[in-house]
Formats: structure tokens, C-alpha cells, sequence
């Protein structure tokens, strides 16, 4: 149902050209997930065939990027803050729960927002804790937009080299998408020593 009513979207907008991408990125960053690819892989097909512009593709889905995580971070950090302090008991959220998460976002939410951006089914998501702990809107921009511009030019790259070939690109897209887990992963790993070794030092 999702992807049906995605794909009406990308067909829709689409013939807007780059506004159309960062309508879409805009969507898919924000309330309604849908995935990235179908947006970011066919324009990078267009730039490979010469009808658009990999610069201006990149910058329109990174600001469209911005912008629907951006909605999501200040929902959470006007109304969900107060919603959950108010009725987070009844979704097992506590208030202490709720300080918990301040504290981990206050020291790790930059890796956080970054890491959380190169994960399918995360990349939404992560802006609303970002936006529950208030975390500094200065870094939280910073890291999403690093994040997302480095998924997005994967994904662009993709369209580009094998734009034409569906098979390659379910392929290459699913080893990608494992790949960017796995790297994450050790990458949080890594993190967790290093922070752990300087904690041990102090």
C-alpha cells in the first residue's frame, strides 16, 4: 500500500524536476516513509542520460532531506515533549526515562543523528529523540545533513552506473543497504570502545 501510493507520488511530482525531488525527499524524511530509491535512483539515471544535473539532484535532496527531518525534530520538540510527560505512562515512557534519553543524546547524539541517517527504517525516526532531548539544532543539522548527503549520493551514484539495469540495482542496492548496516555497526562499536577507554583514563 505504501510503495503503491510512493510511486503515485514520484509519478506526480516527479515532472517538477529538482523542486519535485525535494518535495519528495521532504516526504520521505518527514511523517509518510517511503523508500528514498525510487526518487534518488531514477534522477540519477536522468543525470547519467544528460536531463539533470548530479549537483543540483544532490543539493535538492539533501535541503529536502533537512526539511522533513527538520518537521519531525520540532513536532517532537514542541509537542511530543510535553505529550510524553504528561502521558508517557501509559506507553511505559517514564520520566525517568525521559532523562535517560536527555543524558544519552546530550553525549551521543551527534553519532546518533549521523548513523541513524544511513539506516533504512531509522532515518525518519531518528529526528524525533534528536527533537525530544532538544539536542542543538546547529549540530543536529550538521550531522543530517552529513548522513543524508552521503546516502543520497550512494543512491544517485547507483542510477547513474546502472540506472537501466532493475536486476543490478535490486541487487546492489540490497548489498549496499547490508553493507551500510554492518558499517554502522562497526562503527558504533568503535565509538563505544573509544568513549569507553577515554572514560576508564579519567
Amino acid at each position: 500500500m505504501v510503495e503503491e501510493f510512493a510511486k503515485y507520488l514520484v509519478e506526480s511530482i516527479f515532472d517538477f524536476g529538482y523542486l519535485g525531488i525535494f518535495l519528495l525527499m521532504a516526504i520521505e524524511s518527514s511523517f509518510i516513509p517511503f523508500p528514498s530509491e525510487i526518487v534518488l535512483i531514477p534522477a540519477g539515471y536522468l543525470a547519467y542520460k544528460g536531463d539533470m544535473s548530479i549537483t543540483l539532484i544532490m543539493i535538492s535532496a539533501i535541503l529536502g532531506s533537512l526539511v522533513g527531518a527538520f518537521i519531525n525534530y520540532y513536532l517532537a520538540y514542541f509537542v511530543g515533549r510535553s505529550f510524553l510527560e504528561k502521558y508517557g505512562k501509559y506507553f511505559f515512557i517514564s520520566h525517568d526515562t525521559l532523562c535517560k534519553m536527555d543524558d544519552f543524546f546530550h553525549k551521543h547524539g551527534s553519532i546518533s543523528t549521523f548513523s541513524g541517517r544511513l539506516i533504512p527504517g531509522i532515518r525518519q525516526l531518528i529526528s524525533i529523540p534528536a527533537g525530544l532531548c532538544k539536542m542543538d539544532i546547529k549540530k543536529f543539522t550538521l550531522y543530517t545533513t552529513i548522513g543524508a548527503g552521503i546516502w543520497s549520493l550512494i543512491l544517485v551514484m547507483l542510477g547513474y552506473f546502472i540506472g537501466e539495469n532493475q536486476q543490478l540495482i535490486q541487487k546492489y542496492l540490497k548489498e549496499i543497504t547490508i553493507a551500510a548496516v554492518v558499517f554502522i555497526s562497526l562503527f558504533l562499536i568503535w565509538y563505544y570502545k573509544k568513549n569507553k577507554m577515554e572514560s576508564e583514563k579519567c
